[in-house]
């Protein structure tokens, strides 16, 4: 069984600053839908940044988008 890895340029924590040195934006720029990278493409990315050809990932997953339990209360929920 392969893991991937999601890469959401939209949830990154480092989104605006690192953006510019992250392996994503360089060679794919900032996809909306996002990057799935299994472990050999992961590894491949690790042996061209450590050779200095392109920057290294910077991704850094931020907290997910969370969706109410309960619809918010109105006026009449309090009469």
């Amino acid at each position: 069984m392969s893991e991937s890895l999601h890469v959401d340029c939209g949830t990154c924590a480092a989104r605006g600053p690192a953006c510019d040195d992250c392996v994503i934006s360089v060679l794919l720029g900032a996809p909306a839908e996002g990057v799935d990278l299994d472990a050999d493409e992961r590894a491949a990315l690790a042996a061209l940044a450590e050779s200095g050809m392109v920057p290294p990932l910077r991704l850094i997953p931020g907290a997910a988008k969370v969706e109410p339990v309960q619809s918010p209360l109105t006026w009449q929920d309090y009469a």
